[in-house]
């Protein structure tokens, strides 16, 4: 065996984990994957216990307890269902679509930190899969897989609405995705480290939800656009695009996709309270108590955590409206974006003013954060934006020798019908039809 480096120091986790037996590591893989289909299965029967709720109706409570056996019932209908392929897709890749955005979900949760050390059949390990030294970055890389098999998707139907609903679903993605890493370098910049173990462990004096406000503000909002749920849930808008990329597909295809959502709920949400709310360690009150954060008992405060998160995402479906699709991407471009540069820019300069002058008290660090929040929000709604006047007053497109339709161009109206006969010989026929009709009347 290696020797180990002191406990609690950059790379102790990563140190322990590598001499992990292989039966151990089989051990954790079997039990986080049971862990995120659990974890499907109930906040499916969440969000419609708690919309329900909130509508003024029971929600699911026939099959079992409270209706606890009702997502199960679903899923197995899912299964027996039949498996319909359009003639126009393409076999191989319409097959692999859904297998591609559901296995990154699954990866991007093995870096997460769930406890600390523990003890497991004898063997000291801490309850995490692998620590890597770029682990942040493992999950950035697994969210940006998952955008091919929602583009793929919608290419392998063969149909033109799944198509606009994966480009759609792919652009927001990338989009938010952008906001959402940008937020996460303040708190990389803070720990010192790419690795969620050793950002966990930073958080020992202090969560970054207080010390980084903004960069919280901004992951939380772009989470939400990143896993395409309400209100960002554009993509799959029934009024405009069917049922979004996966319209084409049924039965075990359909239900990958649906476990794909919920699981990047989940690890996103996971992710969040590794980066903002100090992992699996205890809440401010409940850590004076000694012995909270050691064996087994940390998973509960994260789990805890990690709730609070996928409630706020079944709170926003049930309360606020679908935005419009340019309201969308400005909110990421011109808002989230620039608030998240700025912000980056004055954790630069304040890292280097406590290096220089020492500690920098925590409400001057959120009155720096405040102001800048504002700058940026200024700054992005003064930019101005492309009306119908500047269309108007473009220069007409010009295609070589060829001549080009006026841009002012309306199609006419429709001529009225005509009611006379096509020929006089018609007319006569009719008029002699006409005189026979009377004559034997």
């Amino acid at each position: 065996m290696n020797p180990l480096p002191p406990p609690g120091t950059p790379g102790y986790t990563q140190a322990l984990i590598a001499d992990d037996p292989i039966w151990l590591t089989i051990v954790k893989v079997v039990a986080v994957f049971a862990l995120l289909v659990f974890m499907t299965l109930f906040m499916i029967w969440l969000e419609r216990r708690v919309v329900g709720r909130m509508q003024q109706r029971p929600g699911p409570n026939w099959n079992g307890p409270f209706g606890l056996l009702q997502s199960l019932a679903d899923g197995l209908k899912l299964a027996f269902k039949e498996d319909i392929r359009p003639v126009l897709a393409d076999k191989a890749v319409f097959f692999i679509a859904p297998v591609i955005s559901t296995i990154p979900a699954f990866v991007a949760f093995a870096v997460i930190p769930l406890g600390p050390e523990v003890s497991i059949f004898g063997e000291r390990t801490a309850l995490q899969v692998a620590d890597l030294p770029v682990g942040i970055l493992v999950v950035l890389a697994c969210s940006s897989i998952g955008v091919y098999g929602i583009v793929l998707a919608g290419w392998a139907s063969g149909s033109p609405y799944p198509l606009l609903g994966s480009l759609r679903s792919a652009a927001q993605v990338i989009s938010y995705e952008l906001a959402l890493g940008i937020s996460i370098i303040g708190v990389v910049l803070y720990a010192g480290s790419l690795s969620t173990a050793d950002i966990v462990s930073a958080q020992q004096g202090g969560w970054y939800i207080w010390l980084l406000p903004v960069s919280f503000i901004v992951f939380a909002i772009s989470m939400v656009g990143e896993t395409n749920r309400a209100p960002f849930d554009l993509p799959e808008a029934e009024s405009e695009l069917v049922g979004g990329f996966h319209t084409e597909y049924s039965s075990l295809k359909f239900a990958l996709f649906f476990l794909a959502e919920y699981v990047n709920m989940v690890t996103l949400s996971a992710v969040a309270t590794t980066l903002f709310l100090g992992g699996w360690m205890a809440p401010w009150p409940l850590s004076l108590i000694p012995g909270v954060n050691e064996g087994w008992l940390p998973v509960v405060w994260f789990i805890t955590k990690m709730f609070v998160f996928l409630f706020v995402y079944i709170w926003l479906r049930g309360t606020l409206p679908r935005q419009r699709y340019d309201q969308f991407m400005r909110l990421g471009w011109k808002v989230l974006i620039p608030v998240s540069l700025v912000w980056l820019i004055a954790i630069a300069v304040l890292r280097v003013l406590r290096n220089e002058f020492g500690t920098i008290s925590a409400p001057v660090v959120l009155m720096i954060g405040a102001v800048v929040i504002v700058v940026a929000i200024v700054v992005a709604l003064m930019l101005p934006d492309r009306t119908e006047d500047d269309e108007d007053t473009a220069e007409p497109p010009v295609v070589g020798n060829y001549p080009v339709p006026p841009l002012d161009l309306t199609v006419p109206s429709s001529p009225p019908r005509r009611r006379r006969a096509v020929s006089s010989g018609s007319s006569k026929e009719t008029a002699a039809v006409g005189t026979g009709q009377k004559e034997d009347a």
